[in-house]
């Protein structure tokens, strides 16, 4: 059986409590509100980033669709312009001036129905357009929104890094002088079982693994020596025996 001075072995408790309390930050670290808020968020931008891309697609095609639209209204209006000139200068013979009146009925009733196709291209771009004012306001909106959480997130993040520090700090004073093999064997314990590797024996019960311990262990436990190194049969954790109604920071497993 191991031995390591009773008051060593007291003041594991405290290491472990301190232990404890870096496990409990570090799970608070993992699950601040802010993560899930911005999980969240992620997924709403990445949904109507799927509506942007398509809505800016169709504005796109149809600003390139009224393009065409006006470069053919213009071509015709052009071509009527020249035969209207033709026509007035009079330089024509009389077949020709049939020709070019003629001519320019056709590209009138062309010009008029370029026109329509021109007015509806205009009108679909115009509710398009519309749409994404509000689909990139909205996504605006949940950006900010995601940098402000981010904000949060991070604010609470320093604040439990803070912490932490601190706690190093404590713990790296609470492990200082303790016996070396108590140590050793305390992390190992405590890596192999979550995080605690000590814990006081509080009447009859381990409180690492909430057990009552069977009277032949408490009988073992309580007839060895004050720097032997007992350990709870049930669940393998040092245990710290303590003067009854002694406090201590132990935590439970």
């Amino acid at each position: 059986m191991a031995t390591a001075p009773p008051e060593d072995q007291r003041r594991l408790l405290e290491v472990q409590a301190l232990d404890t309390r870096a496990q409990q930050l570090a799970h608070q670290r993992r699950s601040l509100p802010a993560l899930a808020t911005l999980t969240e968020l992620d997924g709403r931008i990445a949904d109507l980033r799927a509506s942007l891309v398509e809505s800016r697609t169709r504005v796109a095609d149809l600003k390139r669709e009224l393009i065409k639209a006006e470069s053919d209204v213009e071509q015709v209006r052009n071509r009527a312009t020249r035969d209207q000139q033709r026509l007035d200068s009079g330089g024509v013979s009389a077949k020709d001036a049939v020709a070019l009146t003629d001519e320019l009925g056709s590209l009138a009733t062309r010009q008029a129905a370029l026109e329509e196709i021109e007015l509806d291209v205009m009108e679909r771009l115009e509710a398009h357009e519309d749409v994404l004012t509000k689909v990139e306001a909205a996504n605006d909106e949940l950006v900010a929104e995601k940098t402000r959480v981010e904000a949060e997130r991070d604010a609470g993040w320093a604040d439990l890094d803070a912490q932490v520090a601190a706690l190093t700090a404590s713990r790296a004073t609470a492990v200082e002088g303790l016996d070396a093999a108590l140590v050793t064997l305390y992390e190992k314990i405590r890596a192999q079982l979550g995080g605690t590797g000590a814990a006081v024996l509080n009447g009859n019960r381990c409180e690492g693994c909430r057990m009552d311990l069977p009277p032949a262990d408490l009988a073992t436990i309580k007839s060895a020596a004050p720097d032997a190194v007992v350990r709870c049969e049930e669940c393998g954790r040092i245990l710290v025996r303590v003067a009854t109604g002694a406090t201590t920071g132990a935590a439970a497993g």
